[in-house]
């Protein structure tokens, strides 16, 4: 207990930042697992949010409504994102992950070099709204209130996502579209209006991720690659297509990250991808993969 009340608030900074990595990682794995496909701009996405609530929001200080401003405006452009995404990655479909992954890369250096010509090589800060600046007493020390905020709203679109992709007749139309494209055109359902809205829902969660992410990570050159990165290691630990994989891999390498920092800091970078050889080492599919996925 004692280890407990001095390392809480790393276990929660864990938490915080898991959470955050679902909200990237969650689209790029329903994208990738069930619709078969690769999108390597997704880290871009994330990056051109943080980028978006340190304009709208400020760095010194912000007020709901800015706040408010900045995820509405990160909202229209996800959707914007995703629809382009779907028009320029549907004809590579029939052609494999390789032109996919080359396609998308050079989406993200575009985005990527036209946000430092914008705002330069500089690391910006991003102020959280003011209610919500403070900090709040747990086992004695002190936490800031944003990322508990953070933490409640990550669970809760968690939840949501897992709700709607797993107990709803939405969620449902998209896993049959994976399973029998054919089946489904059959009985008179439009395809791609399932793939167009799996496109938008899942490049809003990124760029809204990196607004949520603005007052913790800031917005920095280099962070949509970083986040790429453990989306990518997301995906191999949870498993291709699986919301509740990709919710506990997120936590974990959350919780990997911050506590490998204070426990074994020369080990931290290690520890992460150890986890990922683990997984697969001995589940190769993941810990919780789709029917699909594994299928595929």
């Amino acid at each position: 207990m004692g280890w407990l009340s001095d390392n809480f608030g790393v276990l929660l900074n864990g938490v915080a930042m898991g959470l955050l990595l679902f909200m990237m990682a969650v689209g790029l794995t329903i994208v990738f697992g069930l619709l078969d496909v690769l999108n390597l701009a997704h880290g871009a996405f994330f990056l051109l949010g943080s980028y978006v609530g340190y304009r709208i929001a400020g760095e010194a200080t912000a007020t709901w409504g800015s706040f408010a401003l900045a995820l509405i405006v990160a909202v229209i452009l996800g959707a914007l994102m995703g629809v382009g995404l779907m028009l320029l990655t549907r004809p590579l479909v029939s052609r494999g992950h390789m032109d996919q992954a080359l396609l998308t890369l050079g989406l993200a250096l575009v985005i990527s070099e036209l946000l430092l010509v914008v705002f330069g090589r500089n690391d910006h800060a991003m102020a959280a709204p003011t209610a919500l600046a403070g900090s709040t007493e747990i086992f004695g020390a002190k936490y800031p209130v944003y990322r508990l905020a953070v933490i409640v709203l990550g669970a809760l679109v968690a939840a949501g996502a897992w709700y709607v992709l797993e107990r709803t007749s939405a969620g449902a139309l998209v896993r049959a579209t994976v399973a029998d494209r054919e089946m489904v055109e059959a009985v008179g359902i439009d395809v791609r209006k399932v793939t167009l809205v799996t496109f938008v829902l899942a490049s809003v969660l990124a760029v809204v991720g990196g607004v949520l992410s603005g007052p913790i990570r800031g917005a920095t050159a280099g962070l949509g690659d970083e986040m790429l990165l453990l989306a990518l290691v997301v995906i191999v630990i949870g498993g291709m297509g699986s919301v509740l994989g990709t919710l506990i891999a997120s936590l974990l390498i959350g919780l990997v990250q911050n506590l490998g920092v204070v426990l074994v800091p020369e080990l931290e970078s290690f520890l992460l991808f150890g986890a990922m050889v683990l997984v697969i080492t001995f589940r190769p599919q993941g810990l919780f993969p789709t029917i699909a996925a594994v299928e595929r």
